[in-house]
């Protein structure tokens, strides 16, 4: 007996012991959550709240014609925050009596899971009281005006618990048309105008309190601390969207023809050096197609016989030529110690040619004899005139990614003798297309020399920021009488007798100046070998009154039908300038391409009814049903002398009435309705290509008209 007592003593102690140690750890614990829970949760919230950076809305790239190249597309991530107290009140009535309708509209818009799937999730979350449940991510604006008709989420964020944040997506209305030269705008990778201009294009962003919950999301905290965002200013450019059109189309049919490798084509108005058109386009071995997937326009290659021109040039300016000097270039090679040097592409009917004519039958004998007889002793003094011509340096167009020119220099250790007579022809110096396009522009522009430029203005919401003008490199790049020689023979070349193009341009309706190029490309360790070649043209017209300068370059594959210039590159100019000039050079004349534009106020704005409550509260304007959940538009307008703000609905059964929204507004409705968008002009909306309440097919393009 005496040992089962003093067992039960034991067990009796123990468990008196285990419950004591309970209760402290009860009491310990009611007193930190009831007591001290307020204190600790401030810490807790300190802890896990900071700052969070807020983009701001990125600007758009606009066409000289008023056209958009890239904008900023909304799209939306969806959160529910199930803890809100109208969701749980009187028993969670409000949840319990939408929860499925909900699913069902949810399973009907994004059609991903069944009403069943969505409605079990729901109510998962619910009873979990999730804070912050991603339901989408990155839905689109169509998608995003569907959604907040449904059940529940029509009632707001505060009831709902829905919590939808806009972010920004950018969108390219005529995808490939000057893509590389426009450029991308990712986060990590941004090329072309949206790299060179993304200082003015991303504005400023703001600050917004945020609260750190469970899985690393974060929650906005509605009374934080924000600092507001300056929206990016925009950029409109030089490029002509038609004009752009032509030139893509002219470069891709050759390039598809002649299994070309990659190509460019640049056309520039000749008074002022901007860039109408600019296209970049290689074959994308995935795809089996050719993409914007470079800016060619930009690397620098050996030119081959488009440089004709500036050895012409160096020439001609220091007098070591005339129009009567005879070159003999015999069966067309040109010997050294028995051992063939340079070589002419073509046979020749004559053995004895003028200067003019060397440069007309792209003679690489001719052109080489000249300049080894005159330079010899002295290749620097050939070198600086190069120098002259600026193509040693860059052309200072406004894309960042500009390639350094490579001009071999005398007395260097990569200074070979023969170079002197190389770079004759296009060999031993690498230059890009720009270069070349600006030389010959040059010409075109009576010596004076401009630089190349792709942007006319910054703007922001419609007020001119900043304007870029042409800017002069070289006020006369040689005298008079060598500016005429080197017209008479660009000219030659087109519509002489020995020109290389000559057949090409043959019966033509207006004169054009040129020079065609076929050069070998040399390629990494193993140079020359396998006999891939680069063909060009650059040229400008009409020749007696030039307007525009143009400049095409493709590189072939081994295995490509033609590889001469005037019968890969030249048909590409040609094409070109039939349609330039019949559009703009023959019907206007003189043409004058700065055509000003009148901006005209409409009596009503259309906007977003979020941005007319804004309005309405921050400047007590009337405003009438902009409560209505159905309605996410409304008009600003006069009457009876009065602002007043009043509410608009947008259909979706046929084409929606778009007339007095801004641009954006209206590209965001159309692209998510499968659109393509054109747009003319700036300002607001006044036509539409496609009548309101008329059927349409998805992927049809509509043009707008704005002022």
């Amino acid at each position: 007996m005496d040992v089962k007592k003093d067992i039960l003593w034991r067990v009796y102690i123990a468990f008196i012991a285990i419950t004591v140690v309970c209760l402290i750890v009860l009491s310990k614990a009611f007193y930190v959550q009831q007591i001290e829970g307020s204190t600790w949760r401030r810490i807790y919230d300190s802890l896990n709240v900071r700052s969070q950076e807020v983009q701001a809305e990125r600007g758009t790239i606009f066409s000289e014609d008023g056209k958009m190249l890239s904008t900023s597309i909304p799209e939306f991530d969806v959160f529910i925050d199930f803890r809100v107290e109208a969701l749980r009140m009187n028993k969670n009535k409000l949840f319990v009596n939408n929860v499925d309708s909900l699913a069902i509209g949810l399973s009907n818009l994004f059609g991903d899971f069944t009403e069943a799937v969505y409605a079990k999730i729901l109510k998962k979350e619910f009873q979990k009281k999730t804070s912050y449940f991603l339901l989408q991510k990155a839905i689109s604006y169509e998608k995003y005006r569907q959604l907040k008709q449904l059940p529940l989420v029509r009632l707001g964020r505060s009831k709902s618990g829905f919590i939808i944040e806009p972010k920004n997506k950018r969108y390219n209305p005529f995808d490939q048309l000057a893509f590389r030269t426009i450029g991308l705008a990712r986060d990590s990778f941004k090329v072309g105008i949206e790299l060179s201009y993304d200082s003015v294009l991303k504005g400023k962003s703001g600050v917004r309190t945020v609260r750190s919950i469970a899985g690393g999301a974060v929650v906005p905290i509605d009374n934080g601390l924000e600092v507001e965002t300056e929206n990016g200013k925009d950029v409109y450019t030089t490029l002509d969207v038609y004009i752009q059109e032509i030139t893509h189309q002219a470069l891709l049919s050759k390039m598809y023809i002649n299994n070309a490798q990659s190509g460019c084509a640049i056309v520039m108005e000749t008074k002022t050096g901007k860039i109408k058109a600019i296209s970049n386009l290689g074959f994308n071995e995935a795809t089996l197609s050719y993409i914007e997937n470079k800016n060619y326009s930009l690397y620098a290659s050996e030119p081959g016989s488009t440089i004709k021109l500036a050895t012409l040039l160096a020439l001609k300016e220091d007098g070591k030529i005339s129009e009567n000097t005879l070159i003999n270039i015999g069966d067309g090679q040109w010997k050294f110690n028995d051992k063939v040097m340079v070589k002419d592409a073509d046979g020749h009917s004559k053995s004895i040619v003028t200067a003019q004519e060397a440069f007309e039958s792209s003679s690489n004998v001719g052109m080489a004899k000249m300049v080894w007889s005159n330079y010899g002793k002295h290749p620097q003094r050939f070198v600086n005139k190069f120098s002259t011509f600026r193509l040693d340096s860059l052309t200072g167009i406004d894309l960042i990614g500009e390639r350094k020119p490579n001009v071999h220099k005398p007395n260097t250790k990569n200074w070979n003798y023969t170079d002197l007579m190389w770079m004759s022809f296009g060999y031993s110096i690498a230059i890009n297309p720009l270069q070349t396009l600006t030389l010959y522009n040059a010409i075109a522009n009576d010596g004076v020399m401009v630089k190349p430029y792709l942007v006319n203005a910054i703007k922001s919401e419609g007020i001119t920021i900043k304007e870029f003008t042409p800017t002069i490199l070289n006020n006369k790049i040689c005298n008079d009488s060598t500016l005429s020689f080197a017209k008479k023979c660009l000219q030659g070349v087109c519509h002489g007798s020995m020109g290389t193009a000559r057949k090409l341009f043959e019966n033509n309706k207006y004169l054009v100046a040129g020079k065609t190029g076929t050069s070998y490309v040399a390629e990494a360790k193993i140079g020359y070998v396998n006999e891939i070649y680069q063909s060009s043209f650059v040229g400008y017209f009409p020749a007696d009154n030039p307007q525009y300068t143009c400049i095409v370059i493709i590189v072939n594959k081994k295995n490509s039908p033609e590889h001469l210039g005037a019968k890969v590159a030249g048909p590409v100019f040609k094409d070109i300038a039939d349609k330039l000039y019949t559009t703009f050079v023959k019907t206007k004349g003189n043409v004058q391409m700065e055509a000003k534009k009148k901006v005209s106020e409409s009596s009503a704005y259309t906007m977003h009814k979020d941005d007319a409550e804004i309005l309405s509260t921050n400047f007590k304007l009337h405003a009438a049903n902009l409560s209505k959940p159905e309605l996410d538009w409304a008009t600003l307008k006069m009457y009876n002398e009065k602002n007043i703000i009043q509410s608009k609905k947008i259909e979706n059964n046929g084409m929606p009435f778009l007339t007095g929204l801004t641009a954006k507004d209206a590209v965001f409705i159309c692209e998510q309705l499968g659109l393509q968008v054109s747009i003319v002009g700036n300002g607001k909306v006044t036509q539409q290509s496609k009548a309101p309440n008329t059927k349409f097919n998805v992927g049809e393009i509509i043009i707008l008209t704005l002022k």
